[in-house]
């Protein structure tokens, strides 16, 4: 299964083949969306919406600028599929506030492992919805990825061994999380259906651009007027969400998918560090038994696809987490 490229659509190696900067230009990304994700979660008191709206708001102050330093501002604007770019927004507005409800209710390890997710629930749907192939290798793949994620989440689940586990904030943060894992699966196959017809630089901004105005609707929600420092936080947040996707699109013109995926999961140890120093979030055993399989198993779907010449690039360049 090849994913057709967008016409007008630069190519994937357009800088060369450089391996080294492009795993560079892939580390920094994961490093910053890390940061961006515990601003986030250090903003307390801020619903998940309107994380969501400062998320993707100041995101697109860096990558205008981006596209205007590109001179691809105008490609940028270019869309020959308006509503395939708000059913896109729809489904990444909904996956990004479970998973910012997530984030607040769990460790940042824990919800950044659960995100790992994504990957393999998007091989589940493209074989359901896409008719896509998929042989034993991968299935066994998806299934032992999925088991890492249940001893992973096992203790938090409550509800499945105390009646009033549903009232508890990490239980709910759990299912949230989930949620957000299978809808960013989906948004990942609209990303699939876009990048046939569209640049990336229009997926990237047309995403921001629907996701701040959808956002919008939770304001009657119980939006709060933050202080300076909540600000401060979202603020940051949204500009280095916005730096790090550029840095991901740009990683991908330098490696291919092969080389640079497996340092998605650098997320991890970065905010197991984090989590620790400054949430004083301590990992346990079965989190690390169920993350490690998870991590694994996203490694194997990564290179099997490889090796079949599955290229997936585009997708992965123009989905936002």
């Amino acid at each position: 299964m090849t994913v057709p490229k967008a016409a007008s659509a630069p190519s994937a190696h357009a800088g060369g083949t450089r391996p080294l900067r492009g795993i560079g230009l892939k580390i920094a990304s994961v490093c910053i969306f890390v940061i961006m994700a515990t601003c986030l979660k250090a903003a307390e008191g801020i619903p998940a919406g309107q994380l969501v709206f400062y998320r993707s708001l100041f995101a697109i102050i860096p990558v205008i600028g981006w596209l205007v330093w590109k001179r691809q501002l105008v490609a940028g604007l270019k869309t020959a599929n308006p509503l395939g770019h708000v059913l896109r927004g729809l489904i990444g507005v909904a996956s990004m506030g479970l998973g910012f409800f997530g984030l607040t209710k769990l460790p940042l390890p824990e919800s950044t492992a659960i995100g790992y997710a994504s990957p393999l629930l998007l091989v589940i749907l493209g074989a359901l919805l896409l008719k896509e192939r998929v042989f034993i290798y991968r299935w066994t793949a998806v299934i032992v990825g999925l088991a890492g994620v249940g001893i992973m989440l096992w203790p938090r689940l409550t509800l499945l061994t105390h009646p009033a586990g549903l009232g508890a904030e990490e239980t709910l943060g759990v299912i949230a999380a989930l949620g957000a894992a299978f809808l960013s699966a989906f948004a990942m196959l609209q990303v699939r259906r876009l990048v046939q017809t569209e640049r990336t630089e229009a997926i990237v901004l047309y995403f921001f651009v629907t996701a701040s105005l959808l956002s919008l609707l939770t304001a009657p929600f119980g939006w709060v007027w933050p202080n300076p420092q909540q600000a401060a936080l979202l603020v940051t947040a949204g500009i280095a969400g916005g730096i790090a996707q550029i840095l991901l699109t740009a990683c991908y013109r330098y490696a291919d998918l092969s080389v640079i995926a497996p340092f998605e999961y650098t997320s991890l140890l970065l905010s197991l560090i984090i989590g620790y120093v400054i949430f004083g979030d301590i990992p346990t055993l079965m989190m690390m038994i169920g993350a490690s399989i998870v991590v694994c198993s996203g490694i194997f779907v990564v290179l099997r696809e490889h090796y079949l010449g599955l290229d997936r690039i585009k997708s992965r360049e123009a989905n936002t987490p």
